[in-house]
């Protein structure tokens, strides 16, 4: 019976295809049941090769399963194959394991990436109709079918001690059932499209970055917080690594520095477990991560300024926090620094996150770390926890289109599991490649407000230009048209800064470096893309001494220097002045007025003041003498007028004139008669208001004693001085008073004219 069975599958086999037979004694390897063991099994196939040779156990199955499910492209229902059931979104089994959560993402990614291949076969081999499978259990069927063909459907090995799922048992048992119609089915379809592996049959991009992954080198940075580059150097050159000089030269036990990053080592992909003999893992003294993920705490760290805290944005994971704590600590070290502080956004974190970051940030050595559980867009630059920040890490969600290994980089680093559908058909959504732009745009702009903060570094895993170019340059015009609008807030403006790293790859500089940094994927590291924003400093405004002046009186700082405009004190303080310099003047006019009219004292006095006599002195021949009396009148009938007596008769005194004394006397009683006297002679004539010119304002000239040398030096002058005729060891001058110096040589009449100008 069981011949016959065999019998009616192969001629089956030969109808639907022809030819079936020999190609699948080249592409099959189909180990039968104990109960077939009297039919020959097919030959090997070569380019087919397993992962996993004993499979998975039942916990990964069923995570993987629902990983899919909630992952799986939905396709229109004219052209759908398969139904997965109506349920997306579904929540995650826990699976603590790192290593079993990690094995079910990417089983679960290959199914995703092979979702048409798998139900071509399904449906080809009879699977789907003819089996009683439930639709919600299909999604199961699709990531155990991957595994099966990858184990080459060979039975699953399952240990004693494992957890026993019955619903996987059941899918599993199904398809042992059918592994030779689904392993037919399988070499038809590769028939049919001319597939040398099942790896033809994936998109170009997904394909190549596929064998990337593979070789890729494994990056590690020194935490300085346990040991140093050094130290570290050192033990692997003990443990039998040998260094070498570039990624290029990388083969075996060997390992180099990176080009850009100090403080990163770089090792062959095959060097995981030998690191971990040497206990640099363990020890947490080396840690592995993705290079694109250390530029961002590299740059930021030489932005930094010596007192300055840094505030992370976005999507990552401890490691890259822990990173971004040793090297500010080991900078701060250096410059003899207080310690800044890492202030980290987790809003978009989930609990267990938030433990895992915690966990990972204390187990590094970090002390200067502190979460903030609000959300990014709701910090306001007035946070006190926020005074001291000056640079901004952004590493916002993006779509990870330029990483070789999404599921390993995703898991590590906290990224989207939702677009494990999108890269696993190499392109991602339109309407997911705009959400995430739109909050990349967000948070990009927020972080241009905050006043403090020097420069902003902010990079993407991305190679799409709306995620990179297209949003630093969009966030950069806007705020410039912000700080041009009227009747708003200025804003700071920001520029892009020159990049921190140079793309040795393409031959560039440190001067020829350009804004952005953009690290290509390739087959030594995934890319990214860097920039960095400066704020640009405030133009400093020259101005005048005149206007610098003015704008202080107008805010009453320098109490109106320099103002024509004069306050109620300063205007009595400046009245006070003229009238002192008035009188001054006045009185020197007297003086001077009374000396020249000395000789004709007696016919002035005896002389009768009538009316014609007062119209001659209003012509032109009279008018010096009559503003003499008038102004002498003045002084007389002033206030100060005891004053100016005592002062003239101390003058008459020095001057030892006892007749000028006597003349003035007679003066003042013949100008008081006089004027009686016309009062009494003339009527008195109608008021008119005189209209004087307004004065300008006139300068008090002070005296200014000058000492001159003398002129008549001792001839015993030494030889060095005789051509200047001056010795500054002379003491000739040294303790004569100025009026000595002065009088020296001059007349007594030219002393008493100098007593008249001091």
């Amino acid at each position: 019976m069981v011949k016959n069975k065999n019998n009616r599958l192969k001629s089956t086999c030969k109808t639907k295809k022809a030819g079936f037979q020999t190609t699948s004694s080249k592409d099959l390897t189909l180990q039968e049941d104990p109960a077939d063991n009297d039919t020959p099994a097919s030959p090997s196939e070569p380019n087919i090769t397993s992962k996993h040779q004993l499979g998975f156990p039942d916990r990964i199955y069923l995570l993987a399963s629902v990983i899919f499910q909630n992952n799986y492209l939905e396709k229109p229902a004219a052209h759908r194959l398969v139904n997965y059931g109506k349920d997306r979104g579904l929540p995650l089994p826990e699976l603590k394991d790192k290593e079993m959560q990690r094995s079910a993402y990417e089983l679960a990614f290959s199914a995703l990436k092979y979702q048409e291949l798998l139900e071509d076969i399904m449906t080809d081999s009879c699977f789907y109709p003819t089996q009683p499978t439930r639709d919600d259990q299909m999604r199961l069927v699709a990531v155990m079918l991957y595994d099966f063909q990858d184990r080459k459907f060979l039975p699953r090995h399952c240990h004693r001690d494992e957890e026993i799922i019955q619903e996987v048992r059941d899918v599993e048992s199904k398809l042992l059932r059918f592994k030779i119609k689904l392993a037919a089915s399988l070499a038809r379809y590769r028939i049919k499209h001319d597939l040398s592996s099942i790896e033809c049959f994936l998109p170009e991009s997904v394909k190549k970055k596929q064998e990337r992954s593979i070789s890729l080198p494994l990056y590690a940075w020194v935490n300085t917080l346990k040991s140093s580059l050094d130290k570290v150097q050192s033990m692997l050159r003990n443990a039998g690594f040998s260094q070498v000089e570039s990624i290029g030269q990388l083969e075996g036990q060997s390992f180099c520095q990176d080009s850009h990053c100090g403080d990163m080592l770089v090792f062959p992909a095959q060097m995981k477990a030998q690191l971990s003999s040497t206990e640099l893992l363990s020890d947490h003294k080396l840690i592995i991560q993705d290079k694109s993920y250390s530029l961002g705490p590299n740059a930021a760290c030489s932005l930094l300024p010596e007192e300055g805290d840094v505030l992370m944005v976005g999507c990552f994971s401890g490691l890259t926090i822990s990173h971004m704590a040793s090297l500010i600590t080991r900078t701060n070290k250096a410059n003899n620094n207080s310690v800044s502080r890492v202030y980290v956004c987790v809003s978009d974190c989930t609990d267990v996150q938030k433990e895992e970051l915690q966990l990972t940030v204390s187990t590094m050595g970090c002390k200067n770390v502190q979460l903030i559980q609000e959300v990014f867009q709701s910090l306001e630059s007035g946070d006190k926890r926020l005074q001291k920040v000056r640079v901004i890490l952004l590493i916002p969600r993006c779509s990870m289109s330029a990483v070789n290994n999404p599921v390993e980089f995703m898991l590590q680093e906290n990224g989207d599991t939702c677009l494990l559908q999108d890269l696993s058909h190499g392109s991602i959504a339109q309407s997911k490649l705009e959400s995430l732009v739109a909050q990349q745009r967000k948070d990009i702009d927020h972080a241009l407000k905050f006043p403090t903060v020097l420069a902003i570094v902010y990079l993407t895993c991305s190679s799409y230009s709306e995620e990179n170019v297209d949003t630093v340059n969009i966030a950069l015009q806007q705020v410039k048209a912000c700080s041009d609008k009227e009747g708003e807030p200025k804003q700071a403006n920001f520029r892009l800064g020159p990049s921190p790293f140079i793309s040795y790859d393409h031959g560039e500089t440190k001067e020829e470096a350009g804004p952005f940094f953009v690290l290509e994927v390739s087959e030594h590291s995934n890319g990214c893309f860097l920039a960095v924003l400066n704020r640009e400093p405030e133009p400093v405004i020259k101005e005048a001494p005149e206007e610098v002046i003015a704008r202080a009186n107008a805010k009453g700082i320098l109490e109106r220097i320099g103002s024509n405009h004069l306050t109620r004190k300063e205007h009595h303080g400046h009245t006070s002045k003229m009238k002192k310099a008035a009188h001054v003047r006045s009185s020197q006019s007297h003086l001077s007025a009374r000396m020249q009219s000395k000789n004709l004292q007696t016919k002035e006095s005896n002389s009768v003041v009538s009316c014609e006599h007062h119209d001659f002195k209003q012509s032109s021949q009279g008018k010096p003498k009559a503003l003499r009396l008038q102004a002498l009148k003045s002084t007389v009938s002033s206030s100060s007028y005891s004053k100016q007596e005592s002062t003239t008769s101390s003058y008459s005194s020095k001057i030892g004139n006892s007749t000028f004394t006597k003349s003035i006397t007679s003066l003042f009683n013949t100008t008081t008669s006089t004027t009686t006297a016309q009062r009494a002679a003339c009527p008195p004539a109608p008021v008119t208001p005189i209209v004087r010119p307004r004065r300008a304002q006139q300068k008090v000239l002070k005296p200014v004693l000058l000492v001159l040398p003398p002129v008549d030096f001792p001839n015993s002058l030494p030889s060095q001085h005789s051509r200047t005729g001056f010795s500054p060891s002379l003491s000739y001058n040294r303790w004569r008073t100025p009026a000595q110096i002065i009088s020296r040589g001059l007349s007594k009449d030219a002393m008493d004219k100098c007593r008249h100008m001091f």
